[in-house]
């Protein structure tokens, strides 16, 4: 089953109705209550902070009203982050005040998945590594170029071209993530559970844009 509707690891900030955990229309709590935030306060600086609150990767669209009008209450304030925070609610804030948000207006970001290659001649090649909590890499039974299409689409990077195995570099923990899963529509770090395997999955993506 896809899991669209928001993200519960963070206490203070959630993405509502998007199409995986790290997207969605934004909705912020203070003194228990979720409220909305408009648009036109909030900017790439704030998003940053969001993303990483969440524990997914840099943004990568801000999208007004693409999750949904906003709904009320509406939070009152400007944020001010400056991009280094670690959680929305630590940033600072404007003095101006707002009871409303226009129609449309509704603040929605898309953040990055957290998943890697690292090690390859390009970001779109190397060892393949996912992050939920640490970055692990991926263990390499299973996968078949059609599974590996995913990883590649997460990261921008095109098309699925050849995936390999190597013996992993150390004898910690490594993520296994079940085909099945992944052909469900869930995102990597979804369907990522703790395992251990000798071998990791090594992986070489077309490169953005281009076809195969």
């Amino acid at each position: 089953m896809k899991l669209s509707v928001l993200y519960l690891s963070a206490d203070s900030v959630r993405l509502l109705k998007g199409s995986s955990l790290c997207s969605g229309r934004l909705q912020v709590k203070s003194n228990q209550r979720w409220s909305s935030v408009c648009e036109d306060d909030f900017d790439l600086q704030d998003a940053e902070v969001v993303c990483r609150e969440l524990g997914c990767g840099p943004p990568s669209h801000l999208q007004g009203a693409l999750y949904g009008e906003v709904e009320a209450p509406v939070w009152s304030r400007e944020f001010q982050c400056g991009g280094h925070e670690s959680a929305l609610l630590d940033c600072r804030s404007s003095g101006s005040v707002r009871s409303s948000c226009s129609p449309g207006k509704a603040a929605g970001l898309t953040c990055s998945e957290p998943v890697r290659l690292v090690g390859g001649a390009s970001r779109c090649a190397g060892t393949l590594e996912v992050k939920q909590g640490l970055w692990r890499s991926v263990e390499a039974s299973g996968w078949t170029l059609k599974d590996a299409a995913v990883a590649c689409r997460e990261l921008d990077c095109g098309s699925a071209v050849l995936t390999g195995s190597r013996n992993a570099s150390w004898d910690g923990p490594t993520w296994k993530i079940k085909p099945a899963c992944v052909k469900s529509g869930s995102t990597l770090r979804e369907c990522a559970t703790s395992s251990q395997s000798p071998t990791v999955l090594e992986l070489i993506c077309s490169g953005k844009g281009v076809a195969v």
